[in-house]
């Protein structure tokens, strides 16, 4: 039996349709935690069996674990948090003792670049990530990290300042080349994961993308790919923490994103060296043409 968290979101929805697709999870039993069950598609919620209530609840956790065999963990937003602890660790805390009640084997987990770095003590939000990642690594499970830089699917949020003034904002410098990648290829990453489950012991497997991008290489992109001109505006910090805070977000979750932030523009995504491994396919071009230009256009 495979449990999946979190699983309307970008990452968790994908997964299940691989899950649900892939001949390799015949045998498996699929098993959601959703804290809405008429947010799962009709044809989905017909093919797993689901557990409703919250993945940081430890009555619902030792639910969904029992009989358990792997695991796909990962961390729903929480604007109001009282802090980055809370967030990540203290949410997870009753799933890390149900791991271990239940004998789960292997947990697969979402987190981020960063470990290692002389940044990842002082990088808010991922920070705070690799500290429930020890968490998980310190039940004994066998545990894998993926290791995730800044998503292309952040630009659907911005759809629109693209298509009605041909601009999106970041904060990092205009030409820092990083890693980017698609939440469909991590999805994949843990659907392999999930139903190859020979590997023991903890570890990251990072998901680089196939080339390393600058917010300029962005904007050559997306103006090829919608055929007319796309700019960058380089947002100052305290700009983007006072947007922030007027979507709702508290202090503390606000400043462990300045904090990630800046420490993305410091290098806190240039630890890990890309290979056949570690990269992942879909280019952002393709994501440009196939997900990007759909949501700009509709």
């Amino acid at each position: 039996m495979i449990v999946i968290t979190a699983p309307t979101g970008q990452i968790g929805s994908r997964l299940l349709e691989i899950l649900l697709a892939d001949t390799r999870t015949g045998g498996e039993e699929l098993r959601v935690v959703v804290r809405d069950p008429g947010k799962l598609p009709d044809a989905v919620r017909a093919r797993v069996d689901v557990v409703t209530g919250s993945h940081g609840d430890a009555e619902v956790v030792d639910r969904a674990f029992a009989g358990a065999d792997a695991v796909f963990w990962l961390v729903p937003s929480n604007s109001q948090a009282p802090s980055l602890h809370s967030l990540y660790s203290g949410f997870t805390g009753a799933a890390a003792k149900a791991f271990t009640t239940h004998g789960v084997g292997h947990v697969v987990g979402v987190s981020a670049l960063g470990r290692g770095t002389p940044v990842a003590g002082r990088a808010g939000h991922v920070t705070a990530s690799l500290a429930m990642d020890d968490l998980i690594a310190g039940t004994g499970v066998a545990y894998r990290a993926l290791a995730n830089p800044t998503f292309f699917d952040n630009l659907l949020w911005q759809a629109a300042s693209i298509r009605d003034h041909g601009v999106f904002t970041e904060t990092v410098t205009a030409d820092r080349k990083a890693p980017r990648a698609a939440t469909r290829d991590i999805a994949a990453a843990a659907a392999d994961l999930l139903l190859d489950r020979s590997w023991t012991g903890t570890g990251e497997v990072p998901v680089l993308g196939p080339e390393d991008l600058s917010p300029n290489d962005l904007a050559r992109i997306m103006s090829d790919v919608l055929g007319r001109p796309i700019r960058y505006e380089r947002q100052p910090l305290d700009a983007f923490g006072t947007a922030l805070v007027g979507r709702g977000l508290g202090d503390a979750l606000t400043q462990g994103y300045l904090d990630m932030m800046r420490a993305k523009d410091d290098g806190l995504d240039d630890g890990v060296p890309r290979t056949p491994r570690t990269a992942s396919p879909t280019s952002f071009r393709d994501w440009c043409e196939q997900v990007l230009k759909p949501a700009v256009q509709a």
